[in-house]
C-alpha cells in the first residue's frame, strides 16, 4: 500500500513543479520575443518574475516598440512599470510621436507619464490642436461703454512644457485678461466693433502661452455684445453721491442757522428783561429822588413832556401811522 501512496505523491509533485517550471520560465513570451527579434533572455525573464513585473507586459512593450523602429531597452521598461507608470499609453505615444514627427524620448514621456498627465493625448493633442472656448469676458472702454467679449482658442499640447507647465486656466486666465486691457485701451467701443480682430492681434502678441503646457496657435473672437452704460451709470451714482453731500451740508448749515437764531434770541429776551427789570427802578429812583430833594416837580413835568414828544413821533414814524387806542 505504500508503493501505490509514494508513486501518488511522485505524479502530484511532478506535476506541481512542472507547472510551477513553467510559470518561472515563461518559454512562450521569450519564443514570441525571439521570433520578433526581441533581444531578451529566459533568465531575464524569471528574474522579472522573481522582482514582481509582468514579463508579458515588458516583452509585449519591446516588440511594439521594436516593430516600430525604437530602442528601448527592458530595465527601462522595468524601471517605468516598477514606478508606477502606464507602459503601454508611453509606448504608444513615442509610436505616435515618432510617426508625426515630434521630438520625444523616452525619459520626457516617462517623466509626463509620472506627472500624471495622460501622454498619449498629449501627443494626439499636439497632432491635432484643440479649440478651447472662453467665458464671456466683459471690459469696459473709454467711453464707458461695457463689452462682453467671447474668443475661440486654437492650441496644441507643447510636449517640453507638460512637465511643470501651467494648465488650461492659466491661458484662460492670461486670453482674459489681454482682451480687458485691449477693450479698456480702446478710445470708444465702436473701434472694437468695427475692429474685433484688433484684440486677437494684441492679445496674440503678448506670448500669453509662455511658461504653459499649450501653444498658442490662434485667438480667433466669435462673438462681441454690448453691455450697459457703465459710464453714465457711475456719473449717475456720483451725482447722487454729491447730492447727498450737498443736502448734508445744507441741513448742517440750516441747524446752525437755526441755533444761532435761537442764540440770538434768548440774547435778545435776555436783555429786554435787564430792560424792563432797570424800567421798573425808574420809578423808585423818582421818588428817592423827590425824598431826598434832587429832584422837583417841575422836572418830572419836564421829563413827562419830552416822554410824550418820544413817544408821538415813534408812533408817528411807523408805517401804519399812529396807533388808535
Amino acid at each position: 500500500m505504500e508503493a501505490p501512496v509514494q508513486l501518488v505523491l511522485i505524479i502530484v509533485g511532478s506535476v506541481i513543479g512542472f507547472f510551477v517550471l513553467l510559470y518561472l520560465l515563461p518559454l512562450n513570451l521569450w519564443f514570441t520575443a525571439q521570433l520578433s527579434n526581441v533581444k531578451i533572455s529566459l533568465l531575464n525573464l524569471v528574474l522579472m518574475r522573481l522582482r514582481k513585473v509582468s514579463p508579458a507586459l515588458v516583452t509585449n512593450a519591446m516588440i511594439t516598440s521594436t516593430k516600430a523602429g525604437l530602442k528601448i531597452s527592458s530595465n527601462e521598461i522595468e524601471t517605468h512599470y516598477l514606478a508606477g507608470g502606464n507602459v503601454n499609453k508611453v509606448i504608444k505615444a513615442l509610436i505616435s510621436a515618432d510617426k508625426a514627427n515630434i521630438p520625444l524620448d523616452f525619459k520626457l514621456a516617462t517623466a509626463i507619464d509620472l506627472a500624471g498627465r495622460d501622454v498619449f493625448d498629449a501627443v494626439q493633442l499636439s497632432v491635432n490642436p484643440q479649440v478651447i472656448n472662453t467665458p464671456p469676458v466683459a471690459a469696459v472702454a473709454k467711453d464707458g461703454i461695457q463689452l462682453i467679449a467671447k474668443a475661440r482658442l486654437t492650441v496644441r499640447a507643447n510636449i517640453n512644457q507638460l512637465v511643470g507647465g501651467a494648465g488650461e486656466e492659466t491661458i484662460l486666465a492670461r486670453v482674459g485678461e489681454g482682451i480687458v486691457t485691449t477693450i479698456g485701451s480702446s478710445s470708444n467701443h465702436k473701434e472694437v466693433l468695427e475692429n474685433p480682430d484688433r484684440i486677437s492681434k494684441t492679445v496674440l502678441s503678448k506670448g500669453l502661452d509662455s511658461g504653459t503646457a499649450f501653444e498658442i496657435l490662434s485667438i480667433d473672437i466669435a462673438d462681441i455684445d454690448i453691455g450697459e452704460n457703465v459710464g453714465a451709470k457711475l456719473q449717475t451714482d456720483q451725482a447722487e453721491a454729491d447730492l447727498k453731500v450737498a443736502n448734508a451740508r445744507a441741513e448742517e448749515r440750516r441747524a446752525m442757522a437755526v441755533a444761532t437764531e435761537q442764540e440770538m434770541r434768548a440774547k435778545a429776551q435776555e436783555a429786554k428783561a435787564k430792560v424792563i427789570e432797570a424800567e421798573s427802578q425808574v420809578p423808585m429812583a423818582m421818588a428817592e429822588a423827590f425824598r431826598n430833594g434832587n429832584l422837583g416837580i417841575m422836572d418830572y413835568y419836564k421829563m413827562q413832556n419830552i416822554q410824550a414828544d418820544t413817544d408821538m413821533r415813534t408812533s408817528i414814524a411807523k408805517p401804519n401811522g399812529p396807533e388808535k387806542k
